[in-house]
């Protein structure tokens, strides 16, 4: 019996060894391989805060040359003081495939503040007719757009060319030929003016419409952690305009490797991502996360909502005014709704000063309910 015991406590021990052996193993490849869901220390509790001691720090990527050049220029640009005077100006960029169906409505809100104000129109297919003497002489030499490529991107930075030759432009807002203003001129340059940062939509989604877009061919300039989704109707600072044109890196990354038909059925649309994905990088703390032109996609179709005559009233006009708070639906299959208040320069403001979109035969009941819909 004596013989017996003796046996079996000498093999304790090497059990206690090996079981040891594979929780160290386990903990450690839990560390190196953590689920994309939690950090690495999800499992190790206290133990991270010495593990670290133990393992060799992770190396430090060394920066390429374009990496390091837009560092230099963007930290230079960011740094630049503009204040505004009585002398800045909105810049509103109309990006449009022809003539723009809303132009009296906007000479009605342009009327009576001449020099606040430029207008820059790109008309991608055929050379617009204007009705309003506003426009007349503003079109900018335009070229083919192609929807959901490259060239969407292209007549935007077009457009900014154009407007930041004026340096009086302190604001770049972008517009479509569906756009219309909700609030009065006034509202919308003291709103823009009296804040210091750019209106870019931008929200993270982790389903197939926002990372399932994302390629590692972006890599290592852009990660997926950076990547980002919004819409394309944006209002930019001169700072952030400036940032825009003088960006190559990001914006070669994106036209080789965000467009439609890519490898594996997917589709990607740069106009959607690349100034979300820029600019969150770049400053984002300089930027709302949401646009301040409404788009209605509640229809959960390709498109979003369209307004025709009969769809115009007053009433109509007053509930998009007085929302105060950004939506966003993610594309995963739960369809996560991610909801934040509109602050400006800290406190809650409704979000939108313009609405898309609207169908051309709208023109003259909008024109009729201007006057009360702009009176605040």
């Amino acid at each position: 019996m004596a013989a017996t015991r003796g046996k079996s406590s000498s093999k304790k021990p090497l059990w206690i060894l090996v079981l040891i052996s594979l929780v160290c193993i386990s903990l450690m490849v839990v560390y190196l391989h953590p689920p994309q869901k939690y950090s690495s220390c999800y499992l190790l509790w206290n133990v991270c805060d010495h593990l670290d001691q133990w393992l060799p720090p992770a190396p430090v990527r060394v920066l390429t040359d374009e990496e390091l050049i837009s560092g230099a220029v963007s930290r230079d640009i960011l740094s630049m003081q503009i204040t505004y005077t009585k002398s800045s100006k909105i810049a509103f960029m109309f990006l449009t495939s022809g003539s723009l169906p809303f132009e009296k409505l906007w000479e009605k809100f342009f009327e009576g503040h001449g020099g606040q104000f430029s207008i820059y129109v790109h008309s991608s297919r055929e050379k617009p007719v204007h009705v309003s003497p506003l426009f007349i002489g503003r079109d900018i030499r335009s070229e083919k757009v192609h929807w959901g490529q490259i060239s969407m991107v292209d007549a935007e930075k077009r457009l900014l060319a154009n407007a930041l030759q004026d340096s009086d432009n302190h604001h770049f807002v972008l517009l479509s030929d569906s756009c219309i203003p909700l609030q009065s001129f006034v509202y919308v340059y003291r709103y823009l003016m009296e804040t210091n940062i750019s209106y870019v939509d931008c929200f993270d989604d982790p389903g197939a419409l926002g990372m399932g877009r994302y390629s590692e061919d972006m890599l290592p300039e852009i990660k997926n952690k950076d990547w980002r989704k919004g819409s394309q109707w944006f209002s930019v600072k001169r700072q952030h305009a400036l940032l825009l044109l003088s960006d190559r890196l990001y914006y070669t990354k994106l036209k080789l490797f965000c467009r439609p038909a890519m490898e594996g059925n997917r589709n990607c649309y740069a106009d959607e991502h690349y100034l979300p994905t820029f600019l969150n990088m770049a400053d984002p703390s300089g930027i709302a996360n949401w646009s301040i032109t409404n788009v209605d996609w509640s229809e959960g179709k390709w498109h979003p909502r369209s307004y025709r005559a009969e769809d115009i009233t007053l009433e109509l006009i007053e509930k998009i005014k007085s929302i105060d708070e950004s939506v966003h639906v993610t594309s995963e299959d739960e369809k996560v709704v991610l909801q934040k208040p509109c602050l400006w320069n800290g406190t809650k403001r409704p979000c939108y000063l313009f609405a898309r979109k609207f169908y051309p035969e709208a023109l003259e009941n909008l024109m009729h309910i201007f006057d009360n819909y702009t009176s605040v």
